[in-house]
C-alpha cells in the first residue's frame, strides 16, 4: 500500500440511534486512521434505494475528485446481490449493485467496475450476513482510498452489466414533459426527475394527480400553505408547499407520474 489518502462520502440507511455508523467508521479508521471521512447522510428511509441513489447523485459534484463514496442501502444483503466496486471519472463507488449508484453513473459513466471477491481486503474472511457494510464495504473503501488499485479488490465485471434502477424514463412530447418523483425530502418537497435544462421556456406549470401548480422562483412566491413549482437548488423540477409538506398535502410517493407544461414565451 502506497501513502495515498483520500476522502471517503459515506451513505447509509442506518441511523444515528444505533451503532451502525461508527462501527463503520472503527472498521475505516481500523485500516487508515489518516482518511478523512465525511457522512452525506444516515437517515436514507430504511431499505429506500431510491432515496440513496438520489442523495449519492445529488451530493458526488460537491466532492474533491478521487472521493470513494460508500454507500449502503441493502436490502439484499447477503443474497446473491453483488458487492460492487467503481471507478468513474470523480472517483469510486463502493457498495451494493441494486441500482444505487445509477444516478451518479448516468451523468457520469463507469470507466471500470470489479466485484468484490478478493476476501484479504475485507475486514474477516467470513463475513456477517446482515452487516457487509462494517464487514465488506467499509474495508474495501478504506483500502481503495488508500491507494490499492481498483482490479486488486476483485474480479472484473462488465459496466454494462451494472443494475439500473428502474426509474420512469422522462419523455417529451409537444409542449408536455412527462417524468416522476425521484426523491422526497424530509420537508416534503417533491423532486421530479425532469431538470432545469428541459424548461426552455419563461411560462410552465407542473401537473401532479390532477392538480395544476403555478411555478414560482421561491418557496415566498406563493401565500402560506399554498403549492408552488420551483427549479429547486439540485437542478430539478420541485413541488413544494410555503411552510407546509407537499407530499402530506398531495398523497404522493417516490415515482408518481408528474408532468410539466410549457408555454411558448
Amino acid at each position: 500500500m502506497n501513502n495515498k489518502t483520500t476522502a471517503i462520502a459515506l451513505v447509509t440507511d442506518f441511523g444515528l440511534q444505533d451503532g451502525y455508523v461508527g462501527i463503520m467508521k472503527g472498521a475505516i479508521a481500523s485500516i487508515n486512521p489518516h482518511l478523512t471521512v465525511i457522512d452525506i447522510t444516515h437517515e436514507i428511509p430504511p431499505q429506500n434505494i431510491a432515496a440513496g441513489r438520489f442523495c449519492l447523485m445529488n451530493a458526488y459534484p460537491y466532492f474533491p475528485d478521487g472521493t470513494v463514496y460508500v454507500a449502503v442501502i441493502d436490502p439484499g444483503v447477503g443474497s446473491q446481490r453483488r458487492g460492487v466496486a467503481i471507478q468513474f471519472a470523480q472517483g469510486y463507488l463502493v457498495g451494493p449493485d441494486n441500482g444505487l449508484f445509477s444516478g451518479i453513473l448516468r451523468l457520469s459513466e463507469a470507466i471500470a467496475a470489479v466485484e468484490l471477491t478478493n476476501t484479504n481486503y475485507w475486514r474477516v474472511q467470513d463475513p456477517s450476513s446482515t452487516f457487509h457494510g462494517r464487514d465488506i464495504f467499509a474495508p474495501v473503501g478504506a483500502h481503495l482510498a488508500s491507494g490499492v488499485p481498483l482490479n486488486a479488490l476483485g474480479t472484473s465485471i462488465c459496466c454494462d452489466s451494472l443494475v439500473k434502477f428502474p426509474l420512469r424514463e422522462v419523455t417529451i412530447t409537444d409542449n408536455k414533459i412527462n417524468g416522476c418523483i425521484q426523491y422526497i425530502d424530509h420537508f416534503g418537497n417533491i423532486i421530479t426527475n425532469i431538470s432545469r435544462e428541459l424548461i426552455r421556456y419563461k411560462n410552465w406549470s407542473v401537473e401532479i394527480g390532477q392538480k395544476q401548480i403555478k411555478k414560482g422562483l421561491t418557496y415566498g412566491d406563493v401565500d402560506t400553505g399554498e403549492l408552488v413549482g420551483l427549479i429547486g437548488s439540485h437542478g430539478w423540477v420541485e413541488i413544494a408547499v410555503n411552510g407546509g409538506n407537499a407530499q402530506q398535502k398531495l398523497q404522493v410517493n417516490w415515482g408518481d407520474l408528474v408532468t410539466v407544461t410549457v408555454g411558448l414565451t
